[in-house]
């Protein structure tokens, strides 16, 4: 499928970027928010964005989220069942 978001002309330039750097950014940055509210898994958003899995997880510290985001209480279990 296919979604088509029309923005400004200049905003690409307003924000140092080609359309098409502009585009792979707000790309990113829509699979990192539904991967963030827990809507998709890091596969799914990964593939939205137009990357491996490993290569989106590797890019989450840009937009200030966690590759891992467990409880303190979950990160024990994991450790203890290790």
């Amino acid at each position: 499928m296919q979604l088509i978001v029309n923005y400004p002309e200049k905003l690409p330039d307003a924000l140092q970027q080609s359309p098409e750097q502009f585009e792979r950014e707000a790309k990113m940055a829509m699979a990192v928010k539904l991967y963030e509210m827990k809507k998709i898994s890091s596969g799914t958003a990964a593939s939205l964005a137009g990357l491996e899995r490993v290569e989106f997880l590797l890019e989450l510290h840009r937009y200030g989220v966690a590759a891992i985001d467990l409880s303190p209480e979950e990160l024990q279990s994991d450790i203890e069942n290790a």
